[in-house]
């Protein structure tokens, strides 16, 4: 098994670990953080990032202005859709810490030079939040949605993020297939994509277009990060969600670029230490180290945020992102020709 494999294996089993003993958008020109202080800390970091940990960084960027590595540090940030962001930052878009939703995101800036090829030699292996794909229904699920299966029912409109944009939405599709084949073949997981893709109402741009698509009105189902579903509903959304029995461990991955200010690389270890990742859990993120006591407001069960399903499976299960970005997203890909023949890419 290569290195790298051999560290996401590792990583991977830590955060399922991890959840058995717990269970068990726009550019924002403004600093954040704490006023300057003298020194190199004038200067602000930039981060960029995908849409959905917006909230998380907002809040682990005030507490590590607060802290001696990071004092009065401010930053620009800027949230988008990650394929979209990490283009944008191949493209000479400003940034110090990079934050994106795909591995594959990730690894054009190292093949552009932005990023050392070592980026994943950490205990964690580059990553920085986890989550798992559930199915966000409306309040009190009128279509009675318990699982993957009632997603191709007659009577059930899908909304889910375009998976030609949004990092999220290869998450999603992905969680998908897995849990089909799970019980059976190839064949059955290429034909359940088919018939989900038949009842797929909206494709927005992003994992947050998608969700204010759906809380405006659109679909019955939104396929959806669990932290994501969190946070709308500590934002006051009355939706609920289901964790199904089968669904993908996603994994996000966060460097520093090549010229960076230390900061980067400090913030970082910040986001990966206890406090930091306490701060990502309140948000609806699953920790990937052990935080202690912790009650998640939004949660199905605050006291009890991250419950661990019964299959949890993981992009390594699939056969890693090489092989995935080649049989789903390339452009004789599965899921490009299911939306070229749907007419939804």
């Amino acid at each position: 098994m290569p290195a790298r494999d051999r560290r996401r294996s590792a990583t991977t089993a830590t955060a399922v670990a991890i959840l058995t003993t717990l269970a068990l958008g726009a550019c924002s020109p403004e600093p954040i953080g704490g006023a300057a202080a003298p020194g190199t800390s004038d200067a602000p970091l930039s981060l960029v990032g995908f849409a959905v940990p917006k909230a998380a960084h907002d809040e682990a960027q005030k507490a590590f202005a607060a802290t001696a590595p990071g004092d009065g540090t401010t930053w620009t940030t800027s949230y988008g859709a990650s394929g979209d962001q990490s283009r944008a930052v191949a493209s000479g878009l400003d940034a110090d810490v990079v934050h994106l939703s795909l591995e594959g995101d990730l690894t054009r800036l190292v093949d552009a030079g932005l990023v050392a090829d070592t980026w994943d030699d950490d205990p964690h292996a580059g990553i920085l939040s986890t989550s798992v794909v559930v199915l966000v229904v409306r309040a009190g699920n009128p279509k009675n949605i318990r699982g993957w299966d009632d997603l191709v029912r007659d009577d059930v409109a899908v909304v889910t993020p375009n998976p030609g944009s949004s990092g999220s939405a290869r998450w999603n599709i992905l969680a998908a297939y897995g849990a089909a084949v799970a019980d059976g073949t190839e064949a059955d997981g290429e034909t359940y994509l088919r018939n989900l893709f038949d009842h797929v109402a909206a494709l927005p741009g992003s994992g947050r277009d998608a969700t204010t698509a759906f809380t405006s009105g659109t679909g019955d189902v939104l396929l959806s990060y669990e932290n994501e579903a969190i946070l709308a509903r500590q934002q006051g959304e009355t939706f609920e969600y289901v964790v199904p029995d089968a669904t993908l461990l996603i994994e996000n991955p966060a460097a520093v670029t090549v010229d960076a200010d230390p900061r980067g690389q400090q913030y970082l270890d910040f986001v990966h230490s206890p406090a930091g990742q306490k701060i990502f859990a309140s948000k609806g993120f699953r920790p990937l180290v052990d935080v202690g006591d912790l009650s998640v407001p939004g949660a199905n069960d605050p006291a009890d945020p991250f419950p661990a399903p019964s299959k949890l499976f993981t992009i390594a299960d699939l056969g890693g992102w090489t092989d995935v970005n080649a049989r789903f997203f390339a452009d004789d890909g599965l899921i490009t020709r299911i939306q070229q023949e749907k007419g939804t890419s």
